[in-house]
């Protein structure tokens, strides 16, 4: 993992934020943070994470040899003259690192969390600070440990907001991030069931989840989903909902069309009729939803908060479409649990309802369930079915359960396909060739482990 920075941290100041012995020091600015001594910029600050199968301690002298000017270490390699700064851990210091450093710049800044949809609110609420602020976020995937600080490491003195995204697997982590972050406001998407074969169950989910308001500000704003029971009655919280007409915030009259929706929202007593985002789908609404409402926080105009919306681009493969030869392809492949399923299948049925045409899932296993893993198959099974869709192709051993789910929901036998491993993914593809027409929309999903986007390829190719 590599960040290029502006040289505002030098190896004296890095060693007084940290704590740590300063050994061989020079004044030469930093100009890149790395964690991967294979990748080292010219000036970079070597940081040694040490990790189940890698330790970054060994490698000090590599890093040096390669354009390192400063090394973050547990201990000083011998016989080496390279500057390094020496702590008793690396990962808790790059943590007090990025948090001392955050506080040097103090840009306002919005956490979000969430078992699903935190990628798309991140990016929703980025589109609407930068109308106004200049803002730094969360790249790809560096939601965790590692990857939170060094996105806070990459701010600049002009950085006047930060939008971070938090993920986890386990009680404690958003309880870690949150506390280097500082969030000034927080957002708790939804309560799913991914990783609930790591936590046990969605209370224990919600109770990881939650604990993003540990660092919240004194005077911080958390904004929760308002139509999950899961997340009902927490003091000083402001909810968004479209189910539940007592939230605080209320989504109502969504639209639907050809490359967007249209929504109106209800805050207390105020309308804002007409909102539009160039995205489909009734959970992007409420990412929406959640958007404007950081941006109200922030101080930005109801003009600037439309525009920030409309500027809402779609990270990559999450729900993006695109025309290939007349077939209209949905890449959801970076993710999935039985949620962001159900949500995409329901996107898939209504598009293809618009288009009049056929609407094909090519459906891959969800990871990380647990004891969860046949049940939530089978509810996508049963929600194939329910959405009348008209192909299903599935892969993966898991998956099974979605085919005979909705075969048992009532889907014609002859409708569906599956692949059970590794080795049948040629086949797949070719079936693919064989069984998809032009006009087609056809919708890929599964967890990112999955690889699905190679099937992608056998149509766009």
């Amino acid at each position: 993992m590599t960040i290029h920075v502006k040289g505002y941290l030098t190896p004296e100041k890095i060693a007084a934020m940290t704590g740590g012995s300063l050994v061989c020091p020079v004044e030469t600015p930093i100009a890149a943070i790395t964690t991967d001594s294979r990748d080292v910029p010219k000036n970079a600050l070597f940081i040694a994470i040490r990790g189940d199968r890698f330790d970054g301690n060994a490698y000090v002298s590599e890093a040096f040899a390669k354009g390192a000017i400063c090394a973050l270490a547990e201990r000083a390699p011998q016989n080496s003259a390279g500057c390094t700064i020496v702590v008793p851990d690396t990962r808790l210091a790059l943590g007090i690192l990025a948090r001392a450093y955050r506080a040097e710049i103090d840009p306002l800044t919005v956490a979000v969390t969430g078992s699903t949809g935190k990628t798309t609110t991140k990016e929703f609420i980025y589109a609407v600070l930068n109308e106004k602020y200049s803002t730094l976020k969360t790249q790809g995937n560096f939601n965790n440990d590692i990857g939170l600080p060094m996105t806070l490491l990459g701010l600049s003195p002009k950085n006047q907001a930060l939008v971070v995204e938090m993920g986890m697997s386990a009680r404690g982590e958003i309880d870690y991030l949150t506390n280097i972050a500082l969030p000034d406001v927080a957002v708790v998407t939804n309560i799913g069931t991914s990783h609930i074969g790591l936590l046990g169950s969605r209370e224990a989910i919600r109770d990881a989840k939650m604990e993003i308001k540990n660092g919240l500000s004194k005077d911080g704003v958390l904004l929760l989903n308002g139509d999950e029971p899961l997340l009902a009655g927490v003091e000083g919280a402001f909810y968004v909902g479209r189910e539940n007409k007592n939230a605080d915030c209320r989504i109502e009259n969504i639209i639907e069309g050809e490359k967007g929706s249209a929504f109106d929202l209800v805050i207390r007593k105020e309308r804002f009729e007409s909102i539009t985002v160039p995205t489909l789908g009734v959970h992007n609404v409420m990412d929406a939803a959640f958007a404007w409402l950081v941006g109200m926080t922030a101080g930005l105009g109801e003009f600037e908060i439309r525009r920030g919306l409309m500027n809402f681009r779609a990270p990559g493969q999450r729900q993006n479409f695109y025309d290939c030869n007349g077939i209209t392809i949905m890449d959801d492949c970076y993710n999935a649990s039985p949620e962001s399923m159900l949500a995409s299948l329901k996107v898939l049925a209504d598009t293809a309802r618009r288009h009049r045409c056929r609407s094909i899932a090519v459906l891959g296993d969800m990871l990380e369930l647990g004891d969860y893993t046949e049940e939530g198959h089978t509810r996508v099974g049963q929600a194939v079915a329910a959405n009348h869709i008209d192909v299903l192709i599935t892969f993966g051993k898991a998956s099974v359960k979605i085919a005979e789910s909705a075969i048992a929901s009532g889907m014609n036998l002859d409708n569906v396909y599956q692949f059970e491993n590794e080795a049948d993914a040629d086949a797949l593809g070719k079936a693919l060739l064989r069984i998809i027409r032009p006009a087609d929309t056809v919708l890929f999903k599964a967890s990112r482990g999955m690889h699905l986007e190679q099937f992608i390829a056998y149509i766009t190719n």
